[in-house]
């Protein structure tokens, strides 16, 4: 247990206050093991409850001009901003990333959220249509919607929950959102920066808990008539049962089994250290890192053998150690999981040529019974393999050779996501024809995770429905509507 430091007890926030609840769930520093704070078991009640000051919010809300909520999402970032270290060193902690991802990743981004929308809601025009011979004029206005219902993973706690919450207030709607149960902490912490920023009571409610308890009350409610997701397909596939009876809007960003497909011509010096980057990441617990990376079969004993030695060098440590590429996995459950993949692997004759069983784990004694696992790398795998079809959602890549440009897009389009792909080539040319013939929302060419908040993001096939960024966002949380007058 966590000894006889005082635990963090969070609470659900509702109608601008903080409210305790009868229940609570322990949640774990994953870095030690240890439970470290107490999260809210919500259940029907609450979120009835944050229905109710959605509702009563929503009028005044919505009635402000976009200007005005515009300098509301401003202050929210300067004051998040001014916290970022405070906000870090909790991010790390709660979730198992390093802190300096925290300071340089997700917390920056979550301020970029607020600045991004508070300044897109500023510039979305609307159609006009004269019909002259029937003396008509048509024009379209946006309104918001409602209440937003708004569920966030645990991987990128605050980064992807204020890419919700922004979005949703800048049109005018009122939200009710759920953090993960896992990863709480930062959710909170924002509570207590909105009555400062100027939100009203009521426009942004959180409530804690679990999906099957807080979730699923949360996507049944007749009241809410808009739910955003990010999370798991299985998830998905619940909340598009429940929330069917309604006919809710949905947006769902679900998972990937992203490729990286690299050419002989790829600049290696380049290429190898952003791949070791691009599956490992926040302990590859980001949607849209490396999982399958195949390698044209003329460079590949090269690229392999640069690929293991840059691997290897990526310290898994403990998450305030400066020097750690790697914090720990979120959970044991989690931890658990991701080896028996390895170990799947291993049963169908692949090779694990570093990390998982074949290196050893050198980790601090107060970190040894936290979730760590070494980024490890699998090859001699099978297409078929689950390894090469299903989500790890860990520190785990395959790397395998190919042949041709035609066997390599078939092969990196034959699994059921479409999310995110890499492709590292010079040959501009080529670059453009396998952008086209992936299936996958997002391809990166000789980069990766470069974002431009402007442009549509989500996935194709199961990787989800939708796509969230400035237009797509501000389409998705308003209804649009058509006026006809005539004169």
């Amino acid at each position: 247990m966590a000894g006889t430091r005082a635990l963090l007890m969070l609470e659900n926030f509702v109608d601008g206050k903080f409210l305790p609840c009868d229940s609570y769930l322990d949640s774990y520093d994953p870095s030690t093991g240890e439970v470290y704070c107490r999260v809210p078991d919500s259940g029907k009640a609450e979120v009835a409850a944050a229905v109710a000051a959605a509702r009563a919010a929503f009028p005044g809300w919505s009635a402000r001009s976009p200007q005005e909520r515009s300098q509301v999402l401003l202050r929210l970032a300067d004051l998040l901003e001014q916290s970022l270290e405070e906000f870090a060193v909790a991010e790390s902690r709660d979730q198992g990333k390093t802190i300096t991802l925290a300071r340089t990743l997700d917390i920056p981004r979550s301020v970029q959220n607020f600045r991004f929308f508070a300044s897109s809601i500023l510039h979305h025009t609307s159609e006009c249509t004269q019909m002259d011979h029937a003396g008509c004029l048509h024009y379209t206005v946006r309104e918001p919607v409602g209440i937003a219902g708004l569920i966030s993973p645990w991987n990128l706690p605050l980064y992807l929950l204020t890419w919700k919450i922004a979005p949703a207030i800048a049109a005018g709607n009122t939200v009710i959102a759920k953090p993960s149960e896992l990863t709480s902490v930062t959710a909170w912490m924002l509570c207590q920066l909105l009555q400062k920023a100027g939100v009203p009571p009521g426009v942004v409610n959180i409530v804690f808990g679990t999906g099957p308890r807080v979730g699923e009350a949360l996507v049944s409610h007749p009241e809410v008539p808009v739910i955003s997701f990010t999370g798991s397909q299985p998830t998905a596939e619940r909340i598009t049962q429940l929330s069917a009876p309604h006919c809710k809007k949905l947006s769902l960003e679900l998972g990937g089994k992203n490729p990286a497909i690299i050419f002989e011509d790829a600049n290696l010096e380049e290429c190898v250290p952003t791949t070791v980057r691009s599956s490992f990441a926040n302990q590859g617990e980001i949607c849209l890192c490396t999982s399958r990376i195949f390698v044209q079969k003329s460079i590949y004993s090269e690229f392999l053998k640069k690929f293991v030695e840059a691997t290897r060098m990526w310290k898994v440590g403990s998450p305030t150690d400066p020097s750690a590429s790697m914090g720990a996995l979120i959970s044991k459950a989690h931890l658990e999981k991701v080896r028996r993949y390895v170990k799947i692997a291993r049963a169908e004759g692949a090779r694990v040529l570093c990390g998982e069983g074949v290196d050893r784990l050198s980790l601090p004694p107060g970190n040894r019974a936290g979730y760590f696992m070494l980024p490890t790398v699998i090859t001699d795998i099978k297409d078929e393999s689950r390894c090469m079809k299903e989500e790890i959602f860990g520190p785990v890549t395959c790397v395998v050779p190919f042949d041709s440009e035609e066997e390599v897009v078939k092969r990196a389009n034959s699994v059921q996501y479409g999310l995110a792909a890499t492709v590292w080539s010079s040959n501009v040319g080529r670059v453009h024809r396998v952008a086209k013939k992936l299936q996958s929302g997002l391809v990166w060419t000789n980069c990766w995770l470069i974002r431009e908040l402007n442009l549509p993001f989500g996935g194709m096939k199961s990787s989800g429905v939708g796509r969230e960024g400035a237009k797509d966002s501000y389409e998705f949380f308003t209804e649009s509507k058509t006026i006809t007058i005539k004169h």
